[in-house]
């Protein structure tokens, strides 16, 4: 699956044809960006093949975070944060996408919106689909922030074993886990890559607010 125009329409169409399902604005608000980048010469991510040279496969941007944050250290994530005062989520994402990665996009880059995600620890995130196009510089990770920054071909969101769910105790919902590489990647991430998946790329308007986080990652 390249990354071309082709694609760029076929997801901006996909997406101005989602009926958009939000989350009350009570409570704390964070916008994440799904980044659609080049492979480029691969991320090193677990299980996945280096390309031989520049790969011009379309894929998605995730960051690991620091070890040293008190929320979330390690976990796989989406460049984002905080929906400051003023904003809109789409800013946010913008912002920071710069501030994590040192991708600097104009608010045109923005394609759409995919449903509010609300988070165990009290968030609603909202999802903000991004074209960054090739990006044939290195990506520099905030060291604040950012363990690493890794590119995900969007075939593997595709597999056939996507999405793994697994019932858990404490709730009627499946956890949702996305498979990647060799590992795999916890909701709520792993709930956004899904609907993006089926929405954007599938066309299909699976809803996915409804998947539980596995215990770890809630605090």
């Amino acid at each position: 699956m390249q990354l071309d125009a082709a694609l760029r329409d076929q997801i901006a169409h996909h997406l101005a044809r989602f009926e958009l399902h939000g989350v009350p604005a009570a409570g704390q608000r964070a916008a994440v960006a799904l980044a659609l980048v080049e492979e480029g010469l691969g991320a090193e991510f677990p299980g996945l093949p280096r390309p031989t040279g520049w790969s011009r496969e379309a894929a998605v941007l995730l960051t690991r975070r620091a070890l040293h944050l008190r929320n979330h250290p390690g976990q796989w994530a989406l460049p984002g944060g905080r929906v400051e005062s003023g904003e809109s989520a789409a800013d946010a994402a913008l912002r920071e996408l710069h501030e994590e990665v040192g991708l600097e996009l104009a608010p045109d880059a923005v394609l759409g919106l995919l449903d509010d995600f609300p988070t165990r620890s009290g968030f609603a995130i909202t999802p903000v689909v991004v074209w960054a196009g090739p990006v044939q510089t290195a990506l520099a990770p905030n060291p604040a922030e950012v363990a690493s920054i890794h590119r995900v071909r969007l075939t593997e969101l595709q597999r056939a074993d996507a999405p793994l769910l697994e019932p858990i105790e404490d709730s009627p919902h499946p956890v949702l886990r996305m498979p990647v590489g060799e590992g795999w990647v916890a909701a709520p991430t792993a709930a956004l890559l899904f609907q993006f998946r089926e929405v954007c790329l599938a066309g299909r308007a699976t809803r996915v607010a409804h998947y539980e986080q596995p215990l770890f990652a809630r605090s």
